[in-house]
C-alpha cells in the first residue's frame, strides 16, 4: 500500500466515523424530543386540573429561600431582587449574596432597600469563605443581604445555603428574572413527592429584547442581532427539549444554575456546591445521583417546563466565546470527577445512558466535529469521496440538526403554550438554520479550545456586560458591568 493509499483509507475511515457520530447525536436528540413532547403533553393536562392557590394555602407549606449570588452586578441586582420579592408564594425569603464585588453592588442594594447591618452567628454546614456582614431590610422583612469575601459562584451559593432557613433552596442568577408564579410551580414536586424529590429544574428563556417593568417581563419579543437570536434556538433545543427528555428516565445531569430548586437537607447531605469547579451546577447533580444511588435511597430529579426564568445572554462575540468555554470546562471537570459512574450499572440510567452521551457526544464531541469538518474538506479536495457523500454528510450534520432545532421551537408552543406570531416564527426558523450552519461550527471551535483553558486551570466567574432595565420604558439602559 502506497502512502497515498494509506492516507486515503485513513481520511475515508474518519469521514465515516464522523458521519456515524452526527447520525448518533442527532438521533439521540430526536429521541429525547419525542420523550419531551410526551412529557410536556402529560404535564399540561395535569396542570389544568390543579389549583396552585389552593395547593399552597396550607399552613404546612414549606418555606422557600431564594438565593441570588452576585459578583459585580450593580446594573441589574436591584431589579433581580425586586422581581424575587414580588414572587407569589406564601412563605419565602430572598437571600442576595455579594461575592466581594469591586463595583457598587452592595451600595445599590443598601440604597434601594434601606439595609441595616445586623449581628448574626452563621453556622457552616457547607464550606464557604468568610462572611463580612449580614444585612436586613427595613422595607422588606423577608430580604437578607450577605456580604462576603470573594470566593467564586459555588462558594457564594454555599454562603447563601448557610444563612438561609428555607426547606427548599431556589437558586437564581443575578442577571435573571423569574415569573411571579414560578415558585409555586417549581416547588410543587416537593409537595407531591416529599422526601423523594431532591432537585427540580425550570425553563430558562432569553430576556434580551423583552420589555421589563417593575421586575416583570410585560412583553415577550425577539431581540435584535445575530448572537442573541441563535442562543434562543440553542436554549430551546439543549435546555428545554434535551433536559425534559433526560428527566423522563430520571437521568438529568444538569439543573440550571440560573433557576433550580433543591431540598435543603439533600444539599447539605451531599456537601453543598463544589468550590473547585466552574461547572458547579452539573457537578452537584452528578454528585446527588452518585450519593443517593449508593445510599439506595429512592429519589427523583425533575425538570418541569413552565416555571420560567428569564436571563440575559451575552451579545458580544468575546463574551459568548468566554461563556461557552466556561460551560465546556465545567462539563469536562464534572465528568472526569465522576468517571467511575460511566457505564456502571449501579447508577442505572445515569451511568448507562446519560453519562455516556455527555462523555462521548458533549465532552469529546467538539473535537470529533472539528476533525470531521477538516477531513471532509480533505476528502473532497483529493477526490477520496464523491459529491454524493458530501451532500449526505451535510444532510446529517446540518439538515438533521435544523430539524431538531425546529422541534425545539414546536416544543416551546406545547410546553409553555406560547405560540409565536407568524413573523416571529419565520424569524426563529431563519435562525434555526443559522444556528446549525454557522454558529454551531464556531461554537465547536470555542468548545475545543476549552481543553486548553481546562489544562491551564483557569477558573473564574467570567465577565459579561449587563443591561439595566428602565422601569418606565422597559428598554435597556447603558450602564455596563466590567
Amino acid at each position: 500500500m502506497t502512502a497515498n493509499d494509506y492516507w486515503g483509507v485513513l481520511i475515508i475511515t474518519i469521514n465515516f466515523l464522523v458521519f456515524g457520530y452526527f447520525v448518533a447525536i442527532n438521533t439521540t436528540y430526536l429521541a429525547l424530543f419525542i420523550a419531551a413532547f410526551v412529557s410536556a403533553g402529560r404535564y399540561v393536562r395535569r396542570k389544568r386540573l390543579v389549583d396552585l392557590d389552593e395547593l399552597f394555602r396550607s399552613p404546612l407549606t414549606p418555606k422557600v429561600s431564594v438565593i441570588i449570588p452576585a459578583y459585580n452586578e450593580a446594573a441589574g441586582i436591584v431589579e433581580s431582587v425586586r422581581a424575587a420579592l414580588m414572587l407569589k408564594y406564601p412563605r419565602f425569603e430572598v437571600v442576595a449574596v455579594n461575592d466581594g464585588s469591586t463595583d457598587a453592588t452592595i451600595a445599590a442594594l443598601v440604597l434601594a432597600y434601606d439595609l441595616r447591618q445586623v449581628t448574626k452567628v452563621v453556622e457552616r454546614p457547607v464550606p464557604c469563605a468568610d462572611i463580612v456582614g449580614v444585612y436586613i431590610s427595613t422595607v422588606h422583612d423577608n430580604l437578607i443581604v450577605i456580604d462576603k469575601e470573594h470566593g467564586g459562584k459555588a462558594d457564594t451559593l454555599n454562603a447563601g445555603i448557610n444563612v438561609s432557613r428555607g426547606d427548599i433552596i431556589v437558586t437564581v442568577d443575578a442577571d435573571s428574572l423569574i415569573e411571579p408564579d414560578a415558585l409555586l410551580k417549581i416547588a410543587r414536586p416537593f409537595l407531591e413527592r416529599p422526601g423523594e424529590t431532591v432537585a427540580v429544574g425550570g425553563v430558562v428563556r432569553v430576556l434580551n429584547g423583552c420589555t421589563v417593568r417593575e421586575g416583570n417581563v410585560t412583553e415577550v419579543r425577539l431581540p435584535q442581532g445575530f448572537w442573541a437570536n441563535v442562543q434562543i434556538i440553542e436554549y430551546l433545543r439543549a435546555f428545554l427539549g434535551a433536559r425534559m427528555g433526560w428527566a423522563t428516565i430520571n437521568s438529568l445531569l444538569v439543573v440550571p444554575g440560573a433557576f433550580g430548586a433543591f431540598d435543603r437537607d439533600a444539599l447539605i447531605q451531599v456537601g453543598g456546591y463544589n468550590r473547585d469547579t466552574v461547572g458547579e451546577d452539573m457537578e452537584l447533580i452528578m454528585r446527588m445521583h452518585q450519593y443517593f444511588r449508593k445510599a439506595r435511597r429512592k429519589y427523583h430529579i425533575w425538570f418541569i417546563p413552565d416555571p420560567v426564568c428569564w436571563t440575559q445572554v451575552p451579545v458580544k462575540i468575546k463574551q459568548v466565546a468566554s461563556q461557552r468555554d466556561r460551560w465546556q470546562r465545567g462539563m469536562i471537570e464534572s465528568l472526569r470527577a465522576h468517571e467511575p459512574m460511566l457505564f456502571n450499572p449501579v447508577y442505572g440510567a445515569v451511568g448507562m445512558t446519560s453519562m455516556p452521551f455527555y462523555f462521548f457526544f458533549e465532552m469529546l464531541g467538539p473535537v470529533v466535529e472539528l476533525l470531521g469538518y477538516a477531513v471532509i474538506v480533505l476528502a473532497q479536495a483529493f477526490g477520496f469521496l464523491g459529491l454524493k457523500f458530501l451532500w449526505l454528510f451535510l444532510s446529517v450534520a446540518v439538515l438533521y440538526g435544523i430539524i431538531v432545532s425546529l422541534l425545539g421551537i414546536a416544543l416551546e408552543g406545547v410546553a409553555l403554550e406560547h405560540f409565536p406570531s407568524v413573523r416571529s416564527l419565520s424569524k426563529m426558523t431563519f435562525f434555526a438554520v443559522l444556528e446549525n450552519l454557522g454558529y454551531r461550527q464556531v461554537n465547536t471551535w470555542w468548545r475545543t479550545k476549552a481543553y486548553v483553558t481546562y489544562y491551564t486551570r483557569r477558573s473564574r466567574w467570567g465577565d459579561m456586560e449587563r443591561q439595566e432595565y428602565s422601569r418606565a420604558t422597559g428598554k435597556p439602559g447603558k450602564q455596563p458591568v466590567t
